[in-house]
């Protein structure tokens, strides 16, 4: 888990860039973590707690706004819905 979070935050400046080289510095300001550091604590928290997987995708999406979630997540949390939304994480 603390790999793909350390992944997260190394990405996420490159994410958009489309770096296309090994040589670059892994943490710089801009650097912080997104969505999928937020859902991957959630999921632990699932595994860890026992609670609700989409009670707990709702709170953290929540607890944690504007790390990068797609369009139909955004909605789908904002609005508490409990069915699956169908995204291709296209939006």
């Amino acid at each position: 888990m603390l790999g793909a979070i350390v992944g997260d935050v190394i990405g996420s400046v490159h994410e958009a860039a489309g770096t296309k080289t090994k040589d670059f510095p892994l943490f710089v300001p801009p650097s912080t973590f997104t969505d999928d550091s937020v859902l991957t604590v959630a999921v632990a928290d699932v595994i860890l707690s026992g609670q609700d997987l989409v009670d707990l995708f709702h709170a953290y999406c929540h607890s944690y706004p504007g790390r990068g979630y797609g369009g139909m997540f955004i909605y789908w949390a904002h609005d508490r819905l409990r069915q699956p939304y169908n995204s291709f994480g296209l939006d």
